[in-house]
C-alpha cells in the first residue's frame, strides 16, 4: 500500500541525500571480506570521542559563521520540526555541548557530520548554544548528610527492569509503591527537579528499598537518589559514562550470584554499564557493537548468574544514500557474564549478509538485514526461555526473524521458536514503496509492503487467575498479540488501527487481574485482511480481556475545544498515547504526547484524574525546569510517590528537563 514516510527519519535521510552526498561509509568497511553465517562480527570498540569544539569568538555586528552552516546543512529538517520529526531547532539549542559534539562526530548524525570540518562544526556548535558547558555544581547542594550517604538496599527491587518485575508487567502492588488506589485517585506535585542542558527524559529509574537509580541519557549520567524523606531527595553518587557518551536505556538490576548488587544499563554507543549499586563504581564496561551503526535501547535483564542484552540498529536512517553500503546491519541479543562482561553466548537475528544482486551502478546491494531488538526481553527462567521482539528488514530478501517475536534458550542462545508477523517489510527512509530509479539501495513494491511496523513495545509474559499464561506483544501496525510461550502458537490477535510513525503500540504495555493494556499513538488507516477501519477505534488507551482479547473499555482523550487539527493522517498530540503505560494498585496511569499524565481506573476505564506537565517549574535543585512531551518509560512509584519524567525532545515532540513526583493530596 502506499504510505507517507515516516517523519521522525526524514532528517536523516534528506540531509544525506542532499547536503552530504560527500558522506559515505568508512572505505575500509567498503573493501572488508564479507562475513559468513559462520564468522560472527566481534565486538568494536568504539573509538576515542572527537575533540570538544573549543568557543568560537564571533565580532559584535558580524554575521554569525555557523548560521551558513546551520542553513546549509540543517536547516531544510530542523526548521520544519512537525513535518520531519527532527528536533526543532530550539531543541538543539537546549541541548549540551557534549550532545551535539557526540551526535555530530559519533552519534545518529555521524553521516551528515562527516561532510563538515572540524571547524565548521565548532561553528555549528557555537551559533546553537554558545559558549556554555554544562555544570554539575547543582549536585553539591544536594548531595546527601554523612547519615543518608551510605545505599541502604533493605526492601529489595520493586523496579528492577523496563517491566518492574521478570515477566514485565510494568505493575506495582500498594505496598511496593507506598500507594494506595485511594491515594492514586488525587494527586499533586510534590516536587520537581531540572536536569542542565537536557532535553529528552527517556528512561525510569530502577527503584530499590528507597532509593531511585535515574539515567539522564543526554547527559550521560546515573543519579543515585535516596527517596527515605519524600519530602527531600538527596543524591548519594554520580556515575558519568566515559567518553562524554550517552546513555540510552533504563537500568536494570539484581544481586547476581556473588553478592553484588548490580545495575545494568546501555549508551548510544553500544556500551553496556555495569555499576555496583552501593557505591557508583563500575564493575566493567563492555563495548558491544558489531556494526556501522549498532546501539543498545531495550533495557538489560540481570539475573543471578548472566546479563541478557539486546542490541539494536539504525541503519534505516542512511540506507537510502547511495554512498553508503546497503545493508549490513542486524540485531542480536548477547548473554554475558555478571562478574566480568565477557560473553557467554550470542543470538543473531539473521546470517551476516552476503551481496544479493547488482544495485544497477556495479555495486553490490546486501541483504538480508534489519531485525534490530530495540525492546527489552522477558527471562522464562520455568521454560528456559527467553523471548522479545524485532523490528523490520533494510534489504531483501525480508527475512523470517524481522517484524517478529522470537523465543531463545536461555543457557545457549539456541532459537526455539520465532513468530514472523508482517513479512515484506523492507523499508528504509526516504525510500517509499515505489523510491525514485537514483535511489539504488531501495527496495520497490510489490518486492515490500514498506510498513515500519517494529514489535518496539517489550513482550509481557502474563499469568491467568487460572494459572495459564500467555505472552503478549504490541506491534507499531496497532495489532495487539497472544501467544502460547511454549510454541509460538497465536492464541489471539486483535487489530487497533494499522499505526503508524510512532505506533500504534509504540513504547509498551501491561498486564494485571487478565487484562492487557495497549496505549495507541495513531490508528493509520484500513488494510484489506489486517484492519477493517472500525471508525470506534481512535488513539487512546485500551483494555483487553487477556484470555479472549476482546476489548473491555477504551479511553479516548479528546483535544481541547478550538485545538488546531493536526495533519491528515496524524494523531493530536493531545490524544495520541506512546508512552508505556504503568499499573499501581488498579490504577492504569498513560500519557499523551502534549505531556498531560492521565490517571484511569484500571476496571472500568473512568478517568481519576489528570494533569499537563508541559510547563515551568522551580525545582529543588535551582536548575530551570521546563517540562514537554512525556513518551518512552515515564511513569513509575517509589517511597510513596509517582514519579514522571517530562520531555522529549524527538520526533518534533517538546524538549523538557524534569523529574516530577507526585504525592497524595492531604
Amino acid at each position: 500500500m502506499t504510505r507517507v514516510l515516516p517523519a521522525s527519519l526524514i532528517c536523516a535521510f534528506s540531509i544525506a541525500l542532499s547536503s552530504c552526498q560527500s558522506a559515505s561509509a568508512p572505505e575500509a568497511q567498503k573493501t572488508a571480506p564479507v562475513q559468513t553465517a559462520e564468522t560472527k562480527p566481534a565486538p568494536v570498540p568504539m573509538p576515542p570521542p572527537a575533540p570538544t569544539p573549543a568557543p568560537q569568538p564571533v565580532a559584535a555586528g558580524a554575521p554569525h559563521p555557523g548560521e551558513g552552516v546551520y542553513k546549509t546543512f540543517c536547516a531544510a529538517c530542523h526548521d520544519q520540526p512537525d513535518v520531519t520529526r527532527a528536533p526543532a531547532k530550539d531543541t538543539l539549542k537546549g541541548m549540551s555541548l557534549q550532545f551535539l559534539n557526540y551526535s555530530l562526530t559519533q552519534g545518529k548524525m555521524k553521516v551528515q557530520g562527516s561532510a563538515v570540518s572540524a571547524e565548521q562544526r565548532a561553528q555549528l556548535v557555537n551559533y546553537l548554544i554558545g559558549n556554555k558547558v554544562t555544570s554539575d555544581e547543582w549536585t553539591k547542594g544536594m548531595m546527601c548528610d554523612a547519615a543518608r550517604m551510605p545505599v541502604d538496599l533493605t526492601g529489595g527491587a520493586t523496579i528492577k527492569n523496563f517491566g518492574f518485575d521478570q515477566n514485565n508487567t510494568r505493575t506495582l502492588t500498594a505496598q511496593q509503591s507506598g500507594l494506595t488506589k485511594a491515594q492514586l485517585s488525587k494527586m499533586e506535585l510534590a516536587w520537581s527537579i531540572g536536569f542542565p542542558d537536557a532535553v529528552m527524559m527517556r528512561s525510569q529509574g530502577a527503584v530499590v528499598g528507597k532509593n531511585i537509580f535515574l539515567p539522564v541519557a543526554d547527559l550521560g549520567v546515573m543519579y543515585a537518589f535516596d527517596v527515605s524523606d519524600p519530602a527531600k531527595p538527596c543524591i548519594q553518587w554520580t556515575y558519568k559514562a566515559p567518553g562524554d557518551a550517552p546513555l540510552r536505556s533504563s537500568p536494570a538490576f539484581n544481586v547476581t550470584a556473588d553478592g553484588t548488587p548490580l545495575l545494568v544499563f546501555s549508551g548510544l554507543d553500544a556500551t553496556v554499564h555495569a555499576v555496583d549499586a552501593r557505591t557508583g563504581k563500575a564493575v566493567w564496561t563492555k563495548a558491544v557493537g558489531s556494526y556501522s551503526f549498532t546501539t543498545t535501547t531495550g533495557v538489560p535483564t540481570v539475573l543471578k548468574d548472566r546479563v541478557i542484552v539486546p542490541v539494536a540498529q539504525f541503519e534505516i536512517l542512511f540506507a537510502a544514500n547511495n554512498k553508503e553500503l546497503c545493508c549490513t546491519n542486524h540485531g542480536y541479543v548477547l548473554s554475558l557474564d555478571p562478574k566480568t562482561g565477557e560473553q557467554q553466548w550470542r543470538y543473531d537475528t539473521m546470517p551476516e549478509a552476503p551481496p544479493q544482486r547488482d544495485r544497477g551502478d556495479g555495486q553490490q546491494l546486501y541483504g538480508p538485514s534489519g531485525a534490530p531488538v530495540w525492546n527489552s526481553p522477558v527471562v522464562d527462567e520455568k521454560r528456559n526461555l527467553v523471548y522479545f521482539g524485532t523490528g523490520e528488514s533494510n534489504s531483501p530478501p525480508a527475512h523470517k526473524n524481522t517484524n517478529a517475536i522470537i523465543a531463545v534458550d536461555l543457557k545457549t542462545g539456541k532459537e526455539k521458536w520465532s513468530f514472523h508477523a508482517t513479512p515484506k517489510d523492507i523499508f528504509n527512509s526516504g525510500c517509499g514503496p515505489n523510491p525514485k530509479p537514483e535511489l539504488l539501495n531501495c527496495t520497490r513494491s510489490p518486492e515490500t509492503v514498506y510498513r515500519d511496523v517494529d514489535f518496539g513495545a517489550s513482550v509481557i509474559l502474563g499469568t491467568h487467575s487460572d494459572g495459564k499464561q500467555l505472552l503478549y506483544a504490541g506491534q507499531k501496525s496497532g495489532s495487539l498479540w497472544a501467544f502460547e510461550p511454549d510454541t509460538g502458537k497465536v492464541a489471539w490477535r486483535t487489530p487497533l488501527g494499522t499505526g503508524g510513525a510512532l505506533g500504534g503500540i509504540h513504547w509498551g504495555i501491561a498486564f494485571d487481574k487478565d487484562t492487557i493494556y495497549a496505549p495507541i499513538s495513531a490508528v493509520g488507516v484500513a488494510i484489506p485482511g489486517e484492519w477493517d477501519g472500525d471508525p470506534s477505534i481512535k488513539p487512546g488507551l485500551y483494555a483487553l480481556n487477556a484470555k479472549t482479547g476482546k476489548i473491555k473499555w477504551q479511553y479516548n482523550p479528546e483535544p481541547p475545544p478550538g485545538s488546531t487539527p493536526p495533519p491528515a493522517g496524524r494523531a493530536s498530540r493531545a490524544s495520541a498515547m506512546s508512552a508505556a503505560p504503568t499499573i499501581i494498585d488498579g490504577v492504569i496511569f498513560a500519557a499523551t504526547l502534549d505531556g498531560t499524565l492521565h490517571a484511569v481506573d484500571a476496571a472500568t476505564g473512568a478517568l481519576l484524574w489528570k494533569k499537563p506537565t508541559a510547563e515551568t517549574y522551580t525545582t529543588l535543585n535551582g536548575v530551570p525546569g521546563k517540562g514537554g512531551s512525556i513518551d518512552s518509560a515515564s511513569i513509575y512509584a517509589a517511597n510513596g510517590l509517582l514519579m514522571v519524567n517530562s520531555g522529549y525532545g524527538m520526533f518534533g515532540q517538546a524538549p523538557g528537563n524534569v523529574l516530577l513526583a507526585f504525592e497524595p493530596t492531604p
